[in-house]
C-alpha cells in the first residue's frame, strides 16, 4: 500500500469509526459487496448470511436460526469471524478477507421466530481494503451534506476529474426528454443550458440523465428547475439551475462528485505549496 493511500485509510479509520452505514441495495452496488459470498465463520463451520449494517468497530448481520449456528455459539463463547466479499474493478478479482469479533447480542428479525439479527463487535482492527471500500462512501456522505452547494464548474479539468462522458446530456422534463449542456455540478443541483422558455420551465419536475466512465455508469438525478436566467448572445436559449431531491440521489453520484472535490483541492495545495 502507498504511503498516501494508507495516510488516507487512517484519517477513513479515525475520523469514521463510530458511524455505522447500512446496506441498502444503492450501497451494496457502490461498494461491490458480493452478498451471496458473505458468510459466518464459528469453528470450522461457515453460515450464510445477509450483511445488514457495518461500521469499522461493528456489524449486524441477519442470520436463519434453524441452521445451528446459536448452539454454535456457545460451544465457541460467542467468538465468530465475518467473511466479506467486495468486487474490484482494480484488481479484476474480488477482494476476500475475514474480520474477527464477538456476538453482542441477538434479536428477533422484524418479529421472525426464525430469522434474527446478529450485534457483532469486532476484535480487530478491519482490513485496509474494507476501510478504504467503507470509508470512501462515508466520506461521500458527510461531504455531500458539509459541501451541499459547493459547485464544480464543468471544465475540461473537472470533465477529466469527474470522468464525465460529456457535457451534453439528457434532461427529462414531466418525462419528456430534452437535450442539455451541462455548465455546473454539486451534490444538491446543477445548472444547465437548453432552449426554452423559463416561465414555462421554472418549478416544473425533472430528471437529470449523467453519464461517467472508468467504470461506464449512469445517474438520474430527479429534482426541479428553481431558478433561470438568460444566456448571453444565444437568444432562444435559458440556464436553468436545478435543485436535486436530496432523498433520491445515488450514492455513486455522491461519490464521484466528492472524490473530484477531493482531487480538486488536493492540487490546488499543492501548487500553493509550490510557489511559496
Amino acid at each position: 500500500m502507498g504511503i498516501l493511500l494508507a495516510k488516507k485509510v487512517a484519517a477513513y479509520y479515525e475520523t469514521f469509526k463510530g458511524i455505522d452505514i447500512t446496506f441498502t441495495k444503492d450501497m451494496i452496488q457502490v461498494t461491490g459487496l458480493i452478498p451471496e459470498q458473505v458468510h459466518l465463520k464459528c469453528g470450522s463451520d461457515f453460515w450464510p448470511c445477509v450483511f445488514f449494517s457495518t461500521s469499522f468497530q461493528r456489524a449486524k448481520v441477519v442470520v436463519n436460526i434453524k441452521s445451528g449456528i446459536v448452539e454454535k455459539l456457545k460451544q465457541a463463547n460467542n467468538v465468530i469471524s465475518l467473511r466479506l466479499s467486495f468486487r474490484s474493478a482494480d484488481r479484476g478479482t474480488p477482494v476476500t478477507f475475514f474480520v474477527g469479533g464477538r456476538v453482542l447480542n441477538l434479536a428477533p428479525y422484524k418479529g421472525s421466530k426464525e430469522v434474527i439479527l446478529m450485534g457483532i463487535q469486532f476484535t480487530q482492527r478491519p482490513p485496509d481494503d474494507f476501510i478504504e471500500i467503507i470509508g470512501r462512501v462515508l466520506d461521500a456522505n458527510v461531504n455531500s451534506a458539509k459541501r451541499k452547494d459547493e459547485r464544480l464548474l464543468v471544465t475540461a479539468e473537472s470533465q477529466r476529474k469527474l470522468k464525465l462522458l460529456s457535457r451534453e446530456a439528457v434532461v427529462f422534463i414531466q418525462k419528456v426528454p430534452r437535450r442539455c449542456i451541462i455548465r455546473d455540478l454539486s451534490f444538491s443541483g446543477s445548472k444547465l443550458i437548453m432552449m426554452g422558455v423559463s416561465r414555462f420551465l421554472l418549478e416544473k419536475d425533472a430528471t437529470l440523465r449523467a453519464d461517467f466512465d472508468d467504470p461506464r455508469e449512469s445517474f438520474l438525478l430527479p429534482g426541479k428547475f428553481v431558478r433561470s436566467e438568460g444566456v448571453e448572445g444565444k437568444q432562444g436559449m435559458v440556464a436553468l439551475a436545478m435543485s436535486f431531491d436530496d432523498a433520491q440521489i445515488p450514492m455513486g453520484y455522491k461519490i464521484r462528485i466528492n472524490e473530484c472535490i477531493n482531487a480538486i483541492r488536493a492540487d490546488s495545495r499543492g501548487t500553493s505549496t509550490a510557489t511559496r
